[in-house]
């Protein structure tokens, strides 16, 4: 990493650390070169994607409500790497691909469906659905429900 990506780094792993609760005895400098001595080799925007990820505790392996271990980060910035790289091979396997068809793009397998047409307002998504009979002014739940015994 450059020196100013090394700040970014510094930044994101403060803003991670300030996340999760320490113990009053840690030495927040000592962690901090600890942390950038076991990511320096990664690029700052896996080591940011990674840091997002525990904030929001999206990693599996790690407890959710502590910090990660230095280890527990290098191997989620190295499963970024993995994704971004694997997301960029895909990104040019399919730029580098022949037209289909007489120059149409590619499409993936599975088919769209649109019950509407594009630029349609939530207003006319709702006049639809009314329509269709899937919401109605008693508040059923779906289309083709009973109201309530009892009421007409």
């Amino acid at each position: 990493m450059t020196t100013a990506e090394l700040q970014q780094a510094t930044k994101a792993l403060a803003a991670m650390f300030s996340c999760f609760p320490q113990s009053a005895l840690t030495d927040v400098e000592m962690q901090l070169r600890g942390y950038l001595g076991a990511v320096s080799d990664a690029e700052l925007a896996d080591l940011q994607a990674a840091i997002q990820r525990f904030v929001r505790g999206e990693v599996r392996s790690g407890n959710a409500q502590f910090c990660p271990s230095s280890a527990q980060l290098c191997i989620e910035v190295r499963e970024r790497r993995v994704m971004r790289e694997l997301l960029a091979r895909r990104g040019a396997s399919i730029a580098s691909s022949p037209p289909l068809h007489g120059g149409e793009e590619p499409r993936s397998c599975k088919a769209i469906t649109r019950t509407q047409p594009r630029g349609a307002t939530h207003a006319q998504e709702n006049q639809s659905r009314q329509a269709a009979g899937t919401e109605t002014a008693e508040g059923r739940g779906r289309a083709g429900a009973h109201p309530p015994r009892g009421r007409p």
